[in-house]
C-alpha cells in the first residue's frame, strides 16, 4: 500500500510499475471489467485527475493478506464524493484487481460525466 499511497500523492510514474500485466479495474461507471495494464493506466489516470480537485484524502484503510479497502472522500465541482478503493495485489507486490465504488448518485453521475469527456479525448 505504501507505493500505492505514493501514486496518489502525485508520483504518477510509480503506476505503470506497480500494476500486473493482467491487472483488472472494475469501474462504478462502466459495466464491464477492464483487462490489462493500458486500459487500467488510462482509467486510473483519468479517476485522478477528474477526483484530485477537491482535497482527494483517504479516511480509512482496512488491510486483509494481499487485500486493502481504503475509503476516499474528495469533493468535484462542488458535490461531496464518497467512494472505496478494493485494491487486490500478488505476491510480487503488484496490483492484479483494483475495484472501485462511489456514492451518492449524484457523484456518480458527475464522475461519469467528467470521465466521459476526458477519456473521449484520449
Amino acid at each position: 500500500m505504501e507505493q500505492w499511497h505514493r501514486v496518489v500523492a502525485g508520483e504518477a510514474d510509480v503506476l505503470a510499475r506497480l500494476l500486473a500485466d493482467d491487472v483488472v479495474f472494475y469501474s462504478p461507471v462502466v459495466f464491464t471489467p477492464q483487462r490489462g495494464k493500458d486500459i487500467t493506466l488510462l482509467y486510473l489516470q483519468g479517476a485522478a485527475q477528474v477526483l484530485n480537485t477537491g482535497g482527494f484524502t483517504y479516511t480509512k484503510q482496512v488491510l486483509a493478506g494481499e487485500t486493502a479497502v481504503l475509503e476516499f472522500e474528495t469533493t468535484v465541482d462542488g458535490k461531496h464524493v464518497n467512494g472505496v478503493d478494493i485494491i487486490t495485489g500478488n505476491a510480487q507486490g503488484q496490483i492484479v484487481e483494483f475495484r472501485v465504488m462511489l456514492r451518492p448518485l449524484q457523484a456518480i453521475n458527475l464522475v461519469h460525466q467528467k470521465m466521459g469527456q476526458l477519456l473521449a479525448g484520449a
